[in-house]
């Protein structure tokens, strides 16, 4: 196995907010007590308006971000539509239960906006895909930041209140899991962009929320 593919360790957070998806981690990897990398990405843009976050292992999380970000392009060039989220899950299962016997040793989650609005999937190394109705955490400080999530999350969050939750919560995790920490790293995905919440405002938000 390589370097690449022994780096793991995480906190990943989807938040489904009245307009769209918050998808969210830090920037931690390790290889046993080792803080590997301080700048790990796991956050993928695999479709026009459909994001991927990745726990577990770098090097199979890469691979099937590469994998679904080209099945997804098929699939528009195929169809001549946007693949939807639930579609996109699907497949992401799919090819994961093919490939049980040699797993991906992944814990995911495929969030975004489409026709019928937003949602976020969880899927697992095996291939189970679930539908999660508001909140999700994935990885080794997930337990932490549940507990942030369930006793802030309300109905019709507003955006900001979307990305100050997911702040608050991968913080909890950062301050107690050894395997998380470095850096926050923020998606916004709405029925009218995808971006990316830049190091200036991630500040602000920060502020706001320690304030």
């Amino acid at each position: 196995m390589s370097e690449a593919e022994t780096l793991k360790g995480t906190t990943t957070i989807g938040i489904v907010f009245k307009d769209g998806i918050i998808l969210a981690t830090e920037k931690r990897a390790t290889m046993g007590n080792m803080i590997a990398s301080k700048r790990a990405k796991k956050v993928y843009q695999v479709a026009d308006r459909i994001g991927m976050t990745t726990a577990g292992g770098v090097g199979d999380a890469q691979q099937l971000a590469r994998i679904m970000t080209v099945e997804c392009n098929l699939y528009q060039i195929r169809r001549g539509r946007s693949i939807s989220v639930g579609a996109a899950s699907t497949l992401l299962s799919n090819y994961l239960n093919q490939n049980r016997y040699f797993p991906y040793y992944v814990q995911l989650l495929v969030g975004g906006v489409d026709a019928t609005g937003p949602s976020v999937y969880s899927v697992d190394a095996m291939g189970g895909a679930t539908r999660e109705d508001d909140i999700v955490a994935t990885g080794s400080g997930s337990p932490m930041a549940y507990g942030v999530l369930e006793d802030r999350y309300k109905p019709d969050l507003s955006q900001d209140e979307a990305i100050e939750l997911a702040i608050r919560a991968l913080r909890a995790a950062m301050r107690r899991d050894s395997a998380s920490g470095e850096g926050i790293h923020v998606v916004i995905i709405t029925k009218d962009a995808y971006s990316e919440l830049s190091e200036e405002r991630l500040q602000q938000y920060t502020a706001a929320v320690t304030a």
